[in-house]
């Protein structure tokens, strides 16, 4: 193989939480984490989130299934959600540049996911940054409002969009993609 996977994800996504939390035990080698918006990879494939349709109630209940039988703590929704996340995308992005992004990512997840805390919320943002990387937590939240920081998370979008991402998490494994936390091991036999 001669690039590492890339992990994409969108931090409002409890199944690219569920992935985050495992990808790194099951691979073989080190992803790269690439955050992407997947609002917009929706938009541009024609699909939409199940958290927002009448499979909601089970779609919950399956990724809380899941989570137990991960080994994860209980699943704490945050309300709002689906959140506006878009804030938070942009942290990550910013925290992926300056070599904390993984660190930010599984932060916020956790934040979100099992203390059901709202990502549109600054100072969650803030608290993410934080335990990502203190000495980069003010950084990281002021640099959001960047064009640069704005350009590079449409940039990351539009490259997995033409990657023929549909959905988070989604890993990219040379030229093939595994979409779904459930296919992390399949992923992972592709990488040897």
């Amino acid at each position: 193989m001669d690039r590492p996977p890339v992990f994409h994800y969108d931090l409002g996504s409890p199944y690219a939480w569920l992935a985050a939390e495992r990808v790194e035990r099951v691979l073989p080698v080190r992803p790269v984490w690439r955050p992407i918006l997947l609002g917009a990879v929706f938009q541009a494939v024609g699909r939409g989130s199940w958290g927002v349709t009448d499979r909601r109630e089970a779609g919950m209940r399956e990724v809380e299934r899941r989570a137990a039988e991960y080994g994860l703590p209980p699943v704490r929704w945050p309300d709002p959600w689906p959140p506006n996340g878009l804030h938070a995308m942009r942290a990550a992005t910013l925290a992926e540049r300056i070599g904390c992004g993984r660190e930010l990512a599984l932060a916020a997840f956790r934040l979100a996911f099992t203390e059901g805390a709202d990502l549109g919320d600054p100072e969650v943002i803030r608290l993410a940054a934080a335990r990502a990387s203190a000495d980069d937590a003010d950084a990281i939240v002021a640099g959001i409002a960047g064009q640069d920081v704005k350009d590079e998370l449409r940039d990351n979008t539009a490259a997995a969009v033409e990657l023929g991402v549909i959905g988070v998490p989604t890993l990219a494994v040379g030229e093939r993609l595994f979409w779904g936390d459930d296919r992390l091991e399949e992923a992972a036999a592709a990488c040897g």
